[in-house]
């Protein structure tokens, strides 16, 4: 068994957070796509075996209503608005998967994680648009992690997961994963952002891990650096 601990994002100056930790997801990419030369300059910073996983820039998930794009730091046209976000086979969004592949690459990362938003329902829509998305790019050797939130059934999932070859991403105290060579947890807090584990969250959360020969949990709440360092020495002792 494996298990994996990081945060989602850097809590923490690099340096710092290099020592305690060998994971982290790129929080980044989803908002703006970093220049590629920051990129390349986090990869050589980092230490020989630490892994960078990454969240897909928010052009290709999410609609421009989102209020993600707040963050965003190009202008979107009011006409062209309808081309982005939902996995719409346009090609803006296929151009937005290229510049993200590309900062994959150069992280040298192996997993790209797609988060979808609630408003990302299982419509006939929706499911055609993932199967142009996923089926239409070049994804080359890297492994494809995918967020639903809302009304998603099971079935659902496990039936597209299959299909397209993605690992389901779940947070395990709201539901189970049901697909994927290992498991990818992300910890968004049992009732939110704001919420801190306790012993017994982190005594619970262990035990999920067990069910898999590899597991990555990824805290994003508002005490991750403190959670992932008490869930890591939980990881270490065992």
């Amino acid at each position: 068994m494996e298990i994996k601990v990081g945060c989602c994002g850097f809590p923490k100056a690099r340096k710092e957070y290099y020592r305690h930790f060998e994971l982290v997801e790129i929080q980044k990419t989803f908002y703006q796509l970093p220049l590629l030369e920051t990129a390349q300059c986090w990869r050589e910073e980092a230490p020989e075996g630490f892994e960078f996983t990454l969240k897909a820039w928010q052009l290709i998930t999410h609609k421009p209503s989102s209020p993600t794009y707040r963050r965003l730091r190009m202008e979107i046209a009011e006409e062209d608005r309808g081309k982005y976000g939902s996995f719409r086979p346009t090609d803006e969004v296929f151009a937005a998967w290229e510049r993200t592949k590309e900062i994959a690459e150069a992280l040298a990362a192996r997993i790209v994680v797609f988060q979808c938003p609630a408003s990302f329902t299982p419509t006939e829509e929706h499911i055609a648009n993932m199967r142009a998305f996923f089926q239409g790019i070049d994804r080359g050797s890297l492994i494809f992690v995918w967020e639903p939130r809302g009304e998603w059934k099971d079935e659902r999932i496990e039936a597209l997961c299959r299909e397209l070859n993605l690992v389901h991403c779940v947070d395990p105290f709201k539901r189970r994963p049901v697909y994927g060579d290992f498991a990818y947890f992300r910890l968004h807090g049992v009732t939110g952002y704001r919420y801190r584990y306790t012993d017994e969250d982190l005594d619970q959360l262990l035990g999920w891990c067990r069910r898999f020969d590899k597991v990555y949990c990824l805290f994003n709440n508002v005490s991750m650096w403190e959670s992932a360092l008490k869930f890591r020495r939980l990881v270490d002792n065992h």
